[in-house]
């Protein structure tokens, strides 16, 4: 699969496996572009490859979230694993964004 997929006004965003400073790049400028020459409504970050993010992940998600709610879209996150799924409960994103966790995805107690 592609890192970036248009289907129909969704764009689904397949992030990397570590997910930095180093490895965010183009990401925010690309999807950008994208929501405006497709007419995007919906952006999928897909994070089954995820196994680590930090800040610089939650800036690109949130970045794209704020665009699309000016433009009456929305965004999710699919694929999450526990450990992301932390990382944005902890950062506020999940108040915010539907998040998908993965379907073998347990809960540690």
């Amino acid at each position: 699969m592609e890192q970036f997929q248009v289907k129909g006004r969704t764009l689904v965003i397949r992030m990397p496996k570590e997910l930095d400073h180093h490895t965010t790049g183009q990401i925010p400028q690309k999807a950008d572009r994208m929501i405006g020459e497709r007419n995007i409504q919906r952006i999928e970050f897909d994070f089954r490859d995820t196994g680590f993010m930090d800040s610089s992940g939650i800036g690109v998600i949130m970045g794209r979230y704020q665009k699309l709610r000016l433009l009456g879209g929305s965004v999710a996150a699919t694929h999450v694993s526990d450990r992301i799924w932390r990382i944005l409960h902890l950062a506020g994103v999940t108040k915010v964004l539907e998040v998908e966790k993965e379907r073998n995805w347990k809960e540690n107690k």
